[in-house]
């Protein structure tokens, strides 16, 4: 039988950081570690918010990044 088991989680803070010199845009990226596997959404987006208005660029977006190890016994 085969099992998942949490190893970590993260999350990821996308900020908009303006046009670049072509007139693309540049996202700027934070990374916040040893976020709780078991943190719920409403959590998760209390700590986004918080942390998204400390930054000197506009936020976009978040991502949680889980990983895990798939073990077999």
């Amino acid at each position: 039988m085969a099992n998942i088991v949490f190893k970590n989680a993260s999350i990821r803070l996308h900020f908009d950081a303006g046009l670049d010199g072509e007139g693309k845009p540049v996202v700027k990226l934070k990374t916040y570690r040893n976020v709780s596997g078991s943190a719920d959404a409403e959590s998760l987006a209390a700590a986004v918010g918080a942390l998204g208005g400390l930054s000197g660029y506009p936020y976009i977006a978040a991502e949680k990044i889980e990983t895990a190890e798939i073990t077999e016994y």
